[in-house]
């Protein structure tokens, strides 16, 4: 089999060796991660390592690896948005699966386990502030997924074009893609107490998630819409902006890859709750423990 050779100029490697975004380098990566959004939050994370022993940041990337009970463990932030996963989780593939000095993808793939902890808004009335939702399913409103080969052969295609069909869905959008989390990795995380959820991953978060300001909106009846689909029995239940281009991407590279989030905001009963920091410290306690 041929060898495949990943040229400088579509993987750039630091002249210390590590990733270009990330800044990590390959002897520093785990295989188990915790992806955040915050920066800030990375910090809090680590309160509940054992041990640290690395950190570093580059932009809105801020990594702290560590231990816990003995095991490495790392925790990650990537910023808000699904371009900036498209950005981590290659990098973090790179690091697992390509040898940095020869520029060689590895024959033997390494397989990564990574879980995000976020916050979302509910879009159903029962699904109130404070409820945990794992991403089971995930609808990908971004686009991220649709430039890559193979993107329908992890996709749920009769859910997205039902989903499509019952939205009216807007030519001008990307077009959906409906992925699943890692199944096992769903379960464990989830166990008996958390909600199982079909996740929006929304490209932006004022118009993209319905938000009007000042700018009127191209189609005001989305949430409405979006909020009386189901399909197989499965209603949609929360917008985020991440949990799609991790959880299709992942199955793409071979990855176990699921998101779970703290509830902060009801978008149909129109109340939310800033004062969430508490909530997501034993949300990110619970999942260390699951992991």
């Amino acid at each position: 089999m041929t060898k495949k050779i990943i040229p400088p100029s579509e993987l750039i490697v630091n002249p210390d060796g590590s990733a270009f975004h990330l800044h990590i380098l390959p002897e520093q990566l785990t295989d188990n991660i915790i992806l955040v959004g915050d920066p800030g939050r990375v910090n809090m994370v680590a309160e509940f390592f054992d041990t640290r022993t690395f950190e570093v940041s580059s932009r809105e990337f801020h990594t702290i690896g560590g231990t816990i009970g003995g095991r490495p463990i790392m925790c990650l932030s990537h910023g808000i948005g699904p371009d900036n996963i498209d950005i981590v989780i290659n990098e973090l593939d790179a690091l697992a699966n390509i040898d940095f000095a020869t520029r060689e993808v590895r024959p033997n793939h390494r397989t990564l386990t990574m879980v995000r902890i976020g916050t979302s808004g509910s879009l159903q009335p029962d699904i109130t502030i404070g409820t945990p939702v794992v991403a089971a399913k995930s609808l990908g409103f971004d686009g991220v997924l649709n430039y890559y080969a193979d993107r329908n052969t992890v996709a749920d295609l009769e859910y997205e074009q039902a989903f499509c069909e019952h939205t009216h869905w807007n030519p001008l959008w990307a077009r959906p893609y409906i992925v699943n989390a890692d199944e096992e990795l769903v379960k464990q995380i989830a166990g008996d107490d958390m909600h199982l959820g079909n996740t929006i991953s929304a490209v932006g978060f004022y118009g993209p998630q319905g938000r009007e300001l000042r700018l009127p909106l191209a189609n005001p009846d989305l949430n409405r819409l979006i909020e009386s689909f189901e399909f197989r029995g499965q209603r949609v239940t929360n917008y985020e902006m991440e949990s799609a281009p991790l959880a299709g991407l992942g199955r793409l590279l071979g990855h176990r890859c699921c998101t779970v989030c703290s509830i902060i905001a009801n978008r149909y009963n129109n109340n939310a709750n800033p004062n969430y920091k508490q909530g997501i410290r034993q949300l990110i306690e619970t999942v260390l423990a699951r992991l």
